[in-house]
């Protein structure tokens, strides 16, 4: 079994596949690239990947199994899932989402 996964990074028109060290969280492995999974004042007042502000949203594959309750809620419900508690173990894509201010996420337009 490889010690890395590859992880696929859209980001707006932009696509990028990376390599994550298997059981990595996804939040810290795009921030150490710097890919903005933040808005703009949460960037900088956030929890830590704690999963508490839930300023770190991302779109993946509904099929990842959530580990977190908050997780487990978005999964329910149609949310962006928390990047902090996604552990990377599989190859996945990742979509960044268009943040405002804290952490809000417009509504997508259908």
């Amino acid at each position: 079994m490889s010690e890395t996964v590859p992880v696929t990074v859209i980001d707006g028109d932009d696509e990028q596949t990376i390599e994550v060290a298997r059981g990595r969280k996804l939040r810290d492995a795009l921030l150490e690239r710097d890919f903005e999974v933040y808005g703009t004042v949460s960037k900088h007042a956030n929890c830590g990947g704690r999963g508490l502000c839930a300023t770190c949203t991302v779109d993946i594959d509904p099929d990842v199994a959530p580990e977190h309750w908050h997780d487990r809620a978005a999964v329910q419900f149609g949310y962006p899932r928390l990047s902090c508690q996604i552990t990377v173990e599989e190859p996945l894509t990742v979509r960044l989402l268009d943040k405002h201010v804290w952490g809000q996420v417009f509504p997508r337009h259908l």
